[in-house]
């Protein structure tokens, strides 16, 4: 392959390559080497709250070993079910610690599809924010799950502190449903009473999975990217490589990160967690974004130098004021992911922070990064970049064959960081995989001279809401089960704020049926972000000579 993006390596200082460790290394090593080197440093702060290397390492250990001490083998696959607080730091690495499988679920879920993924991926314990035990309890003996830990807000944020924010959480914001989970462990409980001294460290090679991160690929049931420990040391290691090009020739970079996307998605996992971890960066917890007076002022607080949003937050922040008030002097680079940078939100942040939205593009098929604009570069390409080290990048046609420069093709992706496949699922393995060990992306791409790539169409019907995928057939499935629907159909149409929103199209069974009555129905069953905005009723859908109904007709209809 005729690497042309090498020439782009050599400008800006980015290696060809990475060297990744030796097999029997795993992702433990890293957080063990960061422990030891930046013990006295915050690893990450919440609500002022903050926890350092020497204490996530205690926390994470005495995790570990309640996991052990259950009888939990290797292997063993660990739900948790949170938003970003401190809780989930010391969970997620104890659960890699103990040698189990971190199973990253999206606290919002609805019973389904919470009752799903925990099948799915066939896992044994679930560790719980109180926020959503009520949602669990609706599923109670539908899933393999024999353990659950309950946690809440104000666990680790000191005992006086820590009972205020409960309490006001419970009683005065009623923000805690009522639950009952028979045998559930409070979190604060089972950390007092585990001797961390009893941990056993587990053998783990890098051809061992690490993570299973739920993604519908290019189909909408949700399935697990299996991600090893060489998959994730290797994405964070090429992370590095593409940020040293930038940091190294800096004087004494102190690296502190919004932690504002959620770290139970990928972006936010591998950058904001394992590169942080691997830096010795000060992460800032934002456990709701939207709530935009309390960001802006922990921003202006704490002063960061990294700061990763999709295009929707940054859009937000430089509509605020308070925000464009703020000294943002610290700030070295803003990366934007998940979603495309719109331009205009790319001048705006410049002008009101000085410093531009370097966009890049992954998945959770892939770690996730693959691609990324070279952090030397002082203006927005509005593009997605190049490939990053150690990563190939071919455009294909629908016959497989790469298409020459400046025409159209499906981005395919070859690289250490790509996942070993979708757990349990061969045969969907198999299509996303070309023989020579490329994955089909499903987006379609055009490459210049230079080897950047812009992204200007999607293969499948996925759509993009904020950054987060959305898969029409899911919420077909669940509208059709609706007793006054015959017949739906899903796609995404534009918006300004989200990028794209769900819209779908009804034929009714019943003439009764409303709006009302259906968006109603999608509370019910839907996370937020996968729930329709619009509803267009239509005598009939448009479908092909063979019955398949055409979503491309229905995306013209907007």
């Amino acid at each position: 392959m005729d690497r042309i993006w090498f020439d782009e390596y050599k400008k800006t200082g980015i290696q060809n390559e990475i060297t990744l460790p030796p097999e029997n290394t795993s992702l433990i090593d890293l957080f063990e080497s960061s422990f030891q080197k930046y013990g006295s440093r915050d690893a990450f702060i919440f609500m002022d709250q903050s926890i350092t290397y020497t204490e996530l390492e205690l926390e994470s250990r005495k995790f570990a070993c309640y996991l052990q001490s259950l009888g939990i083998q290797k292997g063993a696959r660990v739900a948790i079910m949170m938003p970003n607080v401190l809780q989930y730091p010391v969970v997620s690495l104890g659960v890699i610690r103990a040698g189990c499988i971190l199973v990253n679920v999206n606290p919002l879920y609805t019973a389904r599809e919470l009752e799903h993924q925990l099948n799915d991926a066939g896992v044994e314990t679930l560790v719980i924010i109180e926020n959503f035990a009520s949602v669990y309890e609706k599923i109670l003996g539908k899933t393999p799950v024999k353990h659950v830990v309950v946690a809440s807000v104000g666990d680790m944020l000191g005992l006086i502190k820590g009972t205020i924010v409960n309490f006001v959480l419970r009683k005065i914001r009623k923000q805690i449903p009522k639950w009952n989970i028979p045998g559930a462990v409070s979190f604060n409980d089972l950390q007092s009473r585990v001797d961390a001294k009893q941990y056993k460290r587990p053998v783990l090679t890098l051809d061992d999975t690490a993570v299973l991160q739920y993604t519908g690929g290019t189909t909408g049931v949700a399935k697990g990217a299996e991600l090893t420990h060489r998959n994730l040391v290797a994405n964070m290691l090429q992370i590095r490589n593409l940020f040293d090009s930038k940091f190294k020739t800096i004087e004494r970079v102190e690296y502190r990160f919004v932690a504002a996307l959620p770290l139970y998605h990928i972006f936010a996992f591998t950058l904001c967690e394992l590169y942080a971890l691997c830096q010795g960066a000060t992460n800032l917890l934002i456990p709701n974004p939207r709530d935009l007076p309390a960001l802006v002022k922990e921003v202006g607080k704490f002063k960061p130098t990294l700061f990763p949003a999709v295009n929707t937050l940054f859009n937000a922040l430089i509509h605020n004021e308070e925000f464009k008030q703020l000294d943002h002097s610290n700030m070295l680079i803003a990366v934007g992911g998940g979603m495309a940078v719109l331009p205009s939100t790319a001048a705006a942040w410049k002008k009101y922070t000085g410093i531009i939205i370097h966009e890049g593009y992954g998945l959770s098929e892939t770690s996730p990064a693959v691609i990324f604009n070279p952090p030397v570069t002082t203006e927005f390409s509005g593009c997605i970049g190049i490939p990053i080290p150690s990563t190939d990048a071919a455009l294909l046609d629908d016959d497989g064959k790469a298409v020459q420069i400046g025409e159209q093709g499906e981005i395919c992706i070859r690289g250490p960081q790509v996942m070993k496949g979708y757990w349990n699922r061969p045969e969907e393995t198999k299509e996303v995989m070309t023989a020579d060990g490329f994955f089909r992306t499903g987006d379609i791409g055009v490459m210049d001279e230079r080897g950047y790539i812009k992204i200007v169409d999607r293969k499948k019907d996925m759509i993009l809401v904020s950054g987060f995928n959305v898969y029409p057939n899911e919420i077909e499935e669940v509208i059709a089960t609706h007793p006054k629907v015959l017949e739906v159909a899903a796609v995404g149409i534009t918006d300004e704020k989200s990028g794209e929103v769900p819209k779908i199209f009804v034929v009714k069974k019943d003439d009764s049926l409303t709006t009302e009555e259906i968006l109603a129905y999608a509370k019910e069953n839907l996370t937020g972000y996968k729930r329709p905005r619009y509803v267009e009723f239509m005598p009939e859908l448009p479908k092909s000579n063979v019955g398949k109904i055409l979503r491309k007709e229905l995306r013209k209809q907007g």
